[in-house]
């Protein structure tokens, strides 16, 4: 089995389907806004993105999952390392990547989205949000196309939550351990502050994914939203 350097097994990740989320993503950014996408893996959202109209640049730390990449500029590296010299009119940073336990490495992964980050440009984030952490239970899952997942080994201790989550194709299955910091709005606002950007709206009804500006965007959008 093939892992990325966070254990994400490659292979499930080149048979996860689009679920929508390049939609979210299109929806907040102008026409033909190109993306920078921090944590691209093998480009399941960048893919869609690009058939959506918008030039894309994946950066991903796994060269294995990089090769999966069609249409896609592809930067090798460490998302909170990248330094482009170039500015997007979007940046993507999905997959519950700013959950990181490390606070420096969430620090290191807002700045990046930051400094790439045009002055009316926007961020596009997904999270998992306080309540997911009360919610998280063992035999917790589902299916997206011919992917089932389901969690196991759910465990809290301060605000961390660890676990394992299975994955199953018909009789091939992979499995990948992870933890979880579990972050506030009020964290989350402060996370942003802390790198130069605002919360700008919630994108969704389960508030899994929202949108952020750059502090100095001449932007109406109210914080409170």
């Amino acid at each position: 089995m093939t892992t990325a350097p966070d254990g994400s097994p490659v292979e499930v990740y080149t048979l996860f389907p689009p679920l929508g989320e390049a939609e979210i993503v299109h929806g907040v950014l102008p026409a033909g806004a190109e993306v920078l996408e921090l944590g691209c893996g093998a480009g399941r959202i960048a893919h869609r993105l690009v058939a959506l109209g918008h030039p894309v640049v994946g950066v991903d730390e796994s060269p294995d999952m990089l090769a999966h990449l069609d249409g896609v500029e592809a930067v090798l590296g460490r998302i909170g390392e990248v330094r482009l010299g170039r500015r997007f009119g979007g940046v993507l940073l999905a997959a519950h990547l700013v959950n990181t336990p490390d606070g420096a490495e969430r620090h290191g992964m807002l700045a990046a989205a930051a400094r790439h980050l045009a002055a009316d440009g926007r961020l596009v984030v997904q999270w998992h949000p306080p309540s997911w952490f009360e919610t998280a239970a063992d035999g917790q899952g589902g299916a997206a196309g011919p992917v089932r997942t389901s969690l196991r080994d759910v465990r809290r201790h301060g605000g961390l939550l660890s676990a394992t989550v299975d994955y199953r194709v018909g009789d091939r299955s992979w499995s990948h351990p992870f933890t979880a910091r579990r972050l506030s709005e009020a964290d989350l606002r402060s996370a942003l502050d802390a790198a130069g950007l605002v919360h700008d709206r919630w994108l969704t009804a389960d508030r899994t994914w929202f949108s952020a500006r750059p502090q100095s965007s001449k932007s109406s959008s109210s914080r409170a939203r």
